[in-house]
């Protein structure tokens, strides 16, 4: 288990990595979905993110991260999101 602080800490980075920024990063109960990402920015993880792997938790971030750049799941987002993942 991860603490909050060092999750955000790995989103950033990713971000970083990515050339987005969020503007801002929440960590809540979540009980259908991993992660969300709203128009305007604001990227929320679900809590239980902090007990899963290393390999899961950037999945799931650099999916929401994508999203800040490519709203839909078309071809581009799903070759960024491998390419990105496959480099870690």
């Amino acid at each position: 288990m991860i603490t909050e602080k060092e999750f955000k800490e790995e989103v950033i980075k990713w971000a970083e990595k990515i050339g987005v920024e969020p503007k801002e990063i929440h960590i809540r109960e979540m009980k259908n979905k991993w992660g969300s990402c709203s128009s305007k920015g604001r990227l929320t993880f679900a809590k239980d993110l902090l007990n899963e792997t290393s390999g899961k938790r950037a999945e799931v971030i650099v999916h929401e991260l994508l999203h800040l750049r490519y709203p839909t799941h078309n071809r581009l987002f799903k070759a960024l999101q491998k390419a990105y993942l496959n480099h870690q």
